[in-house]
């Protein structure tokens, strides 16, 4: 069922300041940057080996990463594990009691197909489900 850990999310005030910080400063590159309107948020996606670092800023104060970093600051935001498919990730996390913020997944990042687990059934970490089918 679960894959890899395809990203982890970094809420951010700045989104120049920090693409500095990883490109300039960490050497590495930035694949895609986006806007995602349905979650107010500009994101950008930076390979690291098997995995990505998405940094993650709020276009909107009343969006999730802008209630976020109004309450907790930035840092990490969600760790997200790719899955062979949502759907069936979903309904086995559901049946199991898992709560989930997203019983239906909905478009992510890269176009991909994303929904989210409520940090209460995660020992406290917002964990997102990712997949291309």
């Amino acid at each position: 069922m679960f894959k890899k850990i395809s990203h982890i999310g970094i809420a951010v005030s700045n989104m120049n300041e920090s693409l500095k910080l990883y490109s300039d400063i960490l050497g590495l590159k930035v694949t895609r940057v986006e806007t995602i309107d349905e979650q107010k948020v500009k994101s950008a996606m930076i390979p690291i080996g098997d995995s990505r670092i998405e940094l993650m800023e709020s276009t909107d104060p009343e969006g999730p990463v802008g209630k976020f970093i109004a309450k907790r600051g930035e840092g990490i935001h969600h760790m997200s594990l790719e899955v062979d498919d949502i759907e069936k990730a979903l309904a086995k996390l559901n049946k199991a009691g898992i709560e989930l913020i997203d019983k239906k997944p909905r478009v992510g990042a890269d176009g991909k197909k994303i929904a989210f687990v409520h940090p209460k059934s995660m020992h406290g970490v917002l964990l997102e489900l990712s997949s291309s089918k």
